[in-house]
């Protein structure tokens, strides 16, 4: 069972990982909208991510016991300056998630809650990858600068990273 304090910290990390999603959702239609699609699908495949992360924390909070509370979603930004600026946004973001599990687990391990704990460990593990899949995208951005030749071929790599659609089942 989630103490009160738990169960208030992860419906805010519930909330937040919901406003990732809607980060990287907004982030995907304004490179839709710049004619990169690449960038647009890489964007939304971490937006699927992101709700995804947000699913699991939903579904641990009830599986122990708490309720699961829904909470107001800020808009997100909808333009950025140039691709590097709005990868740059999510990085920021990124490392306010990270910032935001390190304190779950720092609650967890004075709540002696042992079950939360390793749950998390999921999270912290997740964020490194995270981070450093969108810092990867920063080098290349400010390697190839504001170059059409560079975007085009960035954008084509973007896409290549983006796991391809499951099949339907027959």
């Amino acid at each position: 069972m989630l103490s009160e304090k738990m169960q208030q910290a992860l419906n805010d990390q519930v909330n937040m990982e919901f406003g990732a999603y809607y980060v990287y959702l907004s982030m995907s239609s304004y490179f839709e909208d710049k004619g990169l699609p690449g960038f647009a699908a890489w964007m939304n495949n971490h937006a699927a991510e992101e709700l995804t992360h947000a699913m699991k924390i939903f579904k641990y909070i009830q599986s122990r016991m708490g309720r699961a509370l829904l909470q107001t979603i800020d808009a997100p930004a909808t333009s950025w300056k140039s691709p590097l600026d709005a990868f740059e946004d999510a990085f920021r973001h990124e490392r306010a998630v990270t910032i935001s599990i390190g304190k779950l687990v720092d609650l967890a391990r004075a709540e002696s809650d042992h079950a939360s704990e390793s749950f998390l460990k999921w999270f912290v593990d997740e964020q490194v990858e995270e981070e450093e899949l969108v810092d990867g995208a920063i080098q290349k951005l400010k390697l190839v600068g504001d170059t059409g030749h560079g975007l085009y071929m960035l954008d084509k790599e973007l896409a290549a990273e983006v796991p391809a659609p499951a099949e339907p089942a027959e």
